[in-house]
């Protein structure tokens, strides 16, 4: 009888664990977001207004995100944009960081124009052992067999960190999900990965082209 009670503790108790730790853990990340952001903020409009506004701070920060959003949306504002960070390229240390960092911001965007191209399975590190990657572009090396290869990003213990790879672009197996749902593979330690991918094939010569 005792055994019985200490199981169904135990299966509800690791239930709930499992339950309750993606909903304390998504709160925490949101609660830093808006502790920072808001903290940056506020002081400003502590000297303005004399007094502490709560949560003033983070819905400057959201009103100001959602007006440049506005305004790179439409051709005047998109010109504006381009003449900023052509000043941005300008400046000297600014100019070696801005471009990678955009790069990498896009590449996760779902209105990406340039960046993750596909998310495919290749082998590595070694045969016979494969891994999920996001197809980035290609490229042709002279003299080299084959001469067309895909650049690969395959993630490791991050989605921002990992390493890029080239293979053939013969051996990058597409598997037909989207970009989204191959990084919430990648952020679930892949157990968001469906059990069975339908019909995967090498990618097309086109695929990946710039």
């Amino acid at each position: 009888m005792t055994w019985r009670i200490r199981s169904w503790f135990k299966v509800r108790f690791i239930t709930g664990f499992f339950v309750t730790v993606p909903v304390v853990l998504t709160a925490w990340v949101l609660w830093v977001f808006y502790r920072e952001v808001d903290g940056f903020l506020s002081p400003v409009f502590e000297q303005i207004l004399g007094r502490h506004v709560p949560a003033l701070g983070f819905l400057t920060a959201v009103i100001l995100i959602f007006l440049i959003g506005v305004i790179a949306t439409n051709v005047v504002g998109r010109r504006v944009l381009t003449w900023a960070e052509r000043f941005l390229f300008l400046v000297p240390v600014v100019r070696s960081v801005y471009p990678a960092v955009k790069e990498l911001v896009e590449a996760f965007s779902p209105h990406r124009r340039s960046g993750f191209r596909a998310f495919v399975i290749v082998e590595h590190p070694r045969e016979g052992v494969y891994t999920y990657g996001f197809l980035t572009g290609s490229v042709r090396v002279e003299g080299l067999k084959p001469e067309s290869l895909a650049s690969v990003y395959v993630p490791t213990n991050h989605l921002y960190l990992g390493d890029l790879i080239l293979v053939p672009r013969e051996a990058v197996v597409s598997t037909g999900l989207s970009i989204e749902e191959g990084i919430r593979i990648i952020l679930s330690a892949g157990t968001a990965a469906p059990r069975r991918i339908s019909g995967p094939s090498p990618l097309g010569p086109g695929t990946g082209s710039k």
